[in-house]
């Protein structure tokens, strides 16, 4: 696997959290971020459901909405990681698929675009990531 340019670094907070499974358990959490897709700022609004495996590891799954700051523009993800929290964080690493409008806009780059994540959160509801093209 070949990681290509840095897609997007943002930032933001935890806005919620929810359980949806006790027995799992499963919680799901929402956040708001904001960051630079290729030069254009936007906010992100998401949503992930995780739920602990063995040896401390969660598996989790998000999708989320991209705006551009203008409002002029949108875009959609998914994805799926893997995390483990440690030392007040949590922290994931997985695979995003990306969805946007055809029609030659900022974020129309992202269109079937596949990339790679970190996501990292911490005690205080901060949380931050990153996403590379895979190629």
């Amino acid at each position: 696997m070949v990681l290509g340019e840095l897609i997007v670094e943002d930032k933001g907070k935890i806005t919620g959290q929810r359980v949806l499974d006790a027995n799992g358990p499963k919680i799901e959490t929402s956040m708001t971020t904001e960051g630079t897709y290729r030069g254009t700022d936007a906010t992100e609004i998401a949503t992930y459901w995780s739920i602990p495996q063995e040896d401390g590891i969660m598996y989790g799954e998000g999708q989320g909405v991209i705006t551009t700051k203008d409002g002029q523009e949108m875009a959609t993800w998914t994805g799926q990681g893997v995390g483990k929290s440690t030392a007040g964080k949590i922290r994931f690493c997985g695979s995003i698929f990306f969805k946007a409008s055809l029609d030659g806009g900022k974020l129309s780059f992202l269109n079937n675009l596949v990339g790679v994540f970190e996501f990292e959160a911490d005690e205080q509801g901060n949380c931050s990531s990153k996403v590379w093209e895979w190629k």
